[in-house]
């Protein structure tokens, strides 16, 4: 697959931005906690919605640290799919291809995991990516990132809350007592 400017251009400024860490979601928990913080998507840290009503808390939920971290400015929305082949698969129309990421190296063949990452760039708007993030909510998509085009905020939405990087410690600590009934009271924030 040939590459081009843009994905070039992509993986340069994260790169800069995030050295330590592949654009792999879990992985940038570990990498920056300095950087992070944890928001669960339902009273009680429940983690699976059983209603219309719970839908609507996580995606409320969901949208509202997104507002906070991106309203009137463009984001890249980031999908992954997960193969066992570095082979590129079939992906949505509206995403284009970024890179292919060698996500669990095992010396056997049948066990190593490939992150395909597709990308898009949107106008942020409330509720705009409500489809996916009720995806993410049931676990039948996983590795979504949604990061500004400077890639400096990153949420990362995962069946039971979103994973939030960002800048500084001072930010971080703004969001997470802006949203502290949100948080996990489980020591390690998780």
């Amino acid at each position: 697959m040939l590459v081009n400017a843009r994905q070039v251009a992509l993986t340069e400024l994260w790169q800069q931005r995030w050295p330590a860490c592949p654009p792999i979601g879990y992985m940038l928990r570990d990498r920056y906690r300095d950087l992070w913080a944890r928001f669960h998507s339902l009273p009680g840290s429940k983690r699976y919605a059983d209603d219309d009503n719970e839908y609507a808390i996580i995606l409320e939920r969901y949208n509202a640290v997104l507002d906070d971290l991106f309203a009137g400015a463009d984001v890249y929305v980031i999908t992954s799919v997960w193969t066992a082949e570095p082979d590129v698969p079939e992906h949505q129309s509206n995403m284009d291809y970024w890179q292919t990421l060698l996500a669990e190296d095992d010396p056997d063949l049948a066990f190593r995991t490939y992150s395909h990452l597709f990308v898009s760039r949107r106008a942020w708007q409330h509720g705009c990516i409500n489809a996916l993030l009720r995806e993410v909510a049931d676990y039948q998509v996983a590795g979504v990132l949604i990061t500004d085009t400077r890639m400096e905020r990153i949420h990362y939405p995962y069946d039971g809350g979103a994973d939030v990087i960002l800048p500084t410690t001072e930010e971080r600590d703004q969001l997470r007592d802006r949203y502290s009934s949100w948080l996990s009271s489980h020591p390690a924030g998780l």
